[in-house]
């Protein structure tokens, strides 16, 4: 018997019962695979990717301004992996990520370029008016974190995107009305953009799967003469409405159990995840996702994260290490999805905080505004940028007539808002064009409600 708690097990138990506090009414239904199953998989980017480096335009003006621009962060062109827009001309990604140069390249991956949030449609000399709406506080963290998980331009939200499209697949589609297994799931630790009204998120702490370091007596006979009796007792009624509803949880707990366990114990992914953080989230993920055929799920929402991306030094290093990092996890999460038979169903993309400058600060770059992103899938129209791509040459040329830069640092003025972002994905996902208004309230002042890159 073991006679001591280890932090592991701490932070084990820590996560189970978050899982369990969660699932409410679980009924475990065994079913035929949900007809219109779907998942969103947001990559939540913490700390704001340098957009500027991950996507280059390698037009030859172009990259000469952005040479010129970005002085000792600019990467070689040698180093960059080329590919091309039908539109746009060609483009580099990053060199830490062939594996989106290929998804890319193959039409499972497309990029979404210099999108923000946004109140209303911004140039350049209504941003410099004092009383133009903008999101509150730009550039901050701790703002600009909360704005792009709620979709909404202040940080007073207290529902995600991600749960209230969930909300309304459920009240007004009824997509998961014949399962209580959790639908919005976030790796490590709560995520607003997971929140709802209705659905509420439940945080899953990878390789969790809600064992009891209780029942690991010996003989084998003790431990299950334990698990029998714990079984009598959360099934037994006590008279007590806050017990019966704890020994609910505890009993819906332990019929999860097994299928958190056997989705781990039994499914080995063709291509292996990478052994790193996000690596280890994505695979969770693809687990869970593996278990809709058997429960009937109809909708779901998953939020992981990588931190470290707010680069103001040493950013040649960092950021190659981490989109080295979210290239490999997603390349062996797209792979798990085709294997599953779901690639089709299953659309992953990114979020930060915001961009950089692209006028660097030393070794590293500040805090900016637009950014780049990726969306990756089967349903996903790749193989193209959309939104117009910032032009380098009106950054060396800066000017209050061009509207790509909010100001001379060459911080982007975003061209597509977070409310088209998310609209667009929320109508791939089931949701009506009149849903869409409120599911994202700046979303009327755009006269682009699809981005139509899904």
């Amino acid at each position: 018997m073991e006679t001591e708690i280890s932090r592991r097990n701490v932070l084990q138990l820590g996560a189970s019962l978050g899982m369990i506090a969660g699932l409410g009414r679980f009924n475990l239904v065994r079913a035929a695979t949900a007809p219109d199953y779907k998942a969103l998989v947001c990559l939540f980017m913490f700390g704001g990717n340098d957009g500027h480096n991950t996507v280059v335009s390698l037009n030859s003006q172009q990259y000469s301004a952005y040479i010129t621009a970005r002085g000792a962060l600019a990467l070689p062109q040698n180093q960059l992996l080329g590919i091309t827009d039908p539109v746009q001309g060609a483009f580099g990604l990053h060199y830490a990520m062939p594996e989106l140069q290929a998804l890319y390249n193959q039409g499972k991956a497309a990029i979404l370029a210099n999108v923000g949030m946004l109140v209303q449609p911004t140039s350049y000399s209504q941003f410099q008016q004092p009383s133009y709406p903008v999101p509150l506080n730009l550039r901050s963290h701790a703002d600009q974190v909360v704005e792009m998980q709620t979709g909404i331009p202040n940080s007073g939200g207290s529902t995600g995107w991600g749960g209230r499209t969930l909300d309304l697949m459920e009240f007004n589609y009824s997509y998961n009305s014949t399962t209580s297994f959790p639908v919005s799931i976030s790796m490590n630790s709560p995520a607003l953009f997971c929140n709802g009204a209705i659905v509420r998120n439940v945080s899953l702490q990878p390789g969790n799967v809600l064992d009891q370091n209780a029942m690991g007596v010996w003989p084998a006979a003790a431990a299950q003469a334990r698990a029998n009796g714990q079984l009598q007792l959360v099934s037994a009624s006590s008279g007590n409405s806050i017990i019966d509803s704890a020994n609910k949880v505890m009993a819906d707990a332990l019929a999860l159990n097994p299928l958190l366990k056997a989705a781990a114990g039994s499914l080995a992914f063709q291509k292996p995840f990478p052994a790193t953080t996000l690596g280890d989230q994505l695979k969770e993920i693809a687990r869970m996702i593996s278990l809709n055929s058997q429960l009937n799920v109809g909708r779901q929402v998953f939020f992981c994260s990588l931190g470290g991306f707010d680069t103001h030094g040493g950013q040649s290093y960092q950021q190659w290490d981490l989109l080295q990092q979210v290239s490999q996890a997603l390349d062996a999460f797209y792979a798990a999805t085709v294997q599953l038979g779901v690639e089709n169903q299953v659309t992953a993309f990114t979020l930060s905080d915001f961009g950089r400058t692209l006028q660097p600060s030393g070794s590293g770059s500040d805090h900016g505004w637009g950014n780049h992103h990726f969306v990756l899938g089967g349903a996903v129209n790749g193989g193209r940028v959309y939104g117009k791509f910032p032009l380098m040459t009106n950054y060396t040329s800066f000017n209050t007539s061009n509207d790509d830069y909010a100001d001379s640092r060459g911080v982007m003025l975003p061209g597509v808002s977070l409310s088209q972002y998310g609209a667009t994905l929320a109508k791939w996902f089931g949701a009506a064009d009149a849903d869409l208004d409120g599911l994202f309230p700046t979303l009327p002042s755009f006269s682009t409600r699809n981005v139509g890159f899904v």
